[in-house]
């Protein structure tokens, strides 16, 4: 079970409150459940995505307090479409690599091209990551704008 842990300057009410504006914001679904919630949040990791649900915990500090995510489900899969662009890419680069050894390929060499820098501005150069910190981090956000930032 992975744990991720921030330190907030804010009471836990306040936390409480940030909490459930970020939750929302990411569309996570979050619920009350005893001392805590239950948290069923959607996260990208490159070409995957899925759902990371766990509990969150706040717990008060002498300087504020602490919001704990236990991590204890997670679940991926693979996004398919960027996959067939970055797979055209791929097979246009082979055809780039290759018409030097196979002058017959030299009239397709200007379309390869173009579809292997297709896959790297369409695919790789947005590729992005948000998971369980980047969402704490929105709640730390939230927290130091005063609620602010969500309108």
């Amino acid at each position: 079970m992975t744990e991720h842990t921030i330190e907030l300057a804010g009471d836990p009410e306040r936390v409480r409150t940030a909490l459930g504006t970020a939750a929302e914001w990411w569309g996570a679904e979050l619920e009350a459940e005893g001392d805590g919630y239950r948290l069923q949040l959607p996260v990208v990791a490159g070409l995957r995505r899925g759902l990371v649900g766990g509990t969150v915990a706040i717990a008060p500090e002498s300087d504020g307090s602490r919001l704990v995510f236990h991590v204890e489900s997670e679940t991926y899969r693979v996004h398919l479409a960027p996959v067939a662009v970055l797979v055209a890419a791929a097979l246009g680069s082979l055809v780039v690599l290759a018409w030097p050894f196979f002058p017959s390929l030299l009239g397709l060499a200007p379309f390869a091209a173009l579809l292997a820098l297709g896959g790297w501005f369409l695919v790789v150069s947005k590729l992005r990551a948000s998971g369980p910190q980047e969402f704490l981090e929105s709640v730390a956000a939230e927290l130091a704008s005063g609620g602010q930032t969500g309108t």
